[in-house]
């Protein structure tokens, strides 16, 4: 089927949106899972976060940079769409966060070697062609013994009927773009560690996300949605996502750069 990528340069002044399709990967993910991620770093392995280099690859209009930035973290955002770019920074510089943002592809990062501390990529491996040369990238500009964070999708006939049938295809219930995803691009999680450890990277933990409420509930919402009586602030105040042992849909984990 294939994906359109240049949707992010058309929709690029929606990403803080509220009433938007974008504006929902804040909304209704972040909240899931940028807690894990704050877990991990803090808690599980123990790490101050002021002051450490991270970096976010596919970063859009920098609605998780903005999170780790807050954080402490001295930031750095690169994406391949200039559109978006440029509403990350305006909403950054709005924001009274210092962000740096550069042009870049994830199988060509440019910076140089061991340049992060952390680095993280959500919502990007179901979009990318080659997951090895991301991954391979990703480990070259992060430190030895540095951290790597990530989310994608899993390939299984749940997420299809969720990803694309429900949210995609089905014109009573869609709310992405058409071309957004291609199921044959998902990864599954033995697909996606086996990668990692090609590049050098150990995987330490998988967790799932996974819609929170009644899913007929969110049916009718999205249906709601589709016929124009609800907004996409109102959709994401209805559907929620929680951290879970299921990762039949969604999955989040970390990996560490071998020292």
């Amino acid at each position: 089927m294939g994906i359109d990528n240049k949707l992010y340069d058309r929709l690029a002044d929606t990403w803080w949106r509220d009433d938007s399709l974008l504006s929902l990967l804040r909304t209704v993910m972040n909240p899931v899972r940028f807690p894990y991620m704050r877990r991990v770093i803090v808690e599980r392995l123990g790490i101050d976060p002021a002051g450490r280099t991270a970096l976010d690859v596919g970063c859009g209009g920098g609605l998780l940079a903005e999170e780790f930035a807050r954080l402490g973290c001295r930031m750095t955002g690169v994406d391949p769409s200039r559109e978006s770019l440029a509403t990350a920074r305006a909403h950054a510089e709005q924001s009274g966060l210092e962000i740096e943002y550069a042009t870049g592809v994830g199988e060509e990062l440019p910076f140089e070697d061991g340049s992060f501390e952390i680095v993280y990529c959500c919502d990007v491996l179901e979009h990318v062609t080659d997951l090895d040369r991301v991954l391979a990238e990703t480990a070259r500009v992060l430190r030895p013994g540095g951290l790597y964070l990530y989310d994608t999708i899993n390939r299984t006939l749940r997420s299809r009927l969720v990803m694309i049938k429900l949210f995609q295809e089905w014109p009573s219930t869609a709310l992405m773009e058409p071309n957004l995803h291609d199921w044959d691009m998902f990864i599954k999680p033995s697909e996606l560690v086996a990668s990692l450890e090609r590049s050098g990277l150990e995987n330490r933990e998988l967790a799932g996300i996974r819609p929170a409420g009644n899913p007929l509930a969110m049916v009718r919402s999205l249906r709601r949605r589709a016929r124009g009586e609800i907004p996409f602030d109102e959709l994401a105040r209805r559907l929620s996502m929680t951290e879970s042992r299921d990762k039949s849909i969604s999955y989040m984990g970390y990996a560490i750069k071998a020292a």
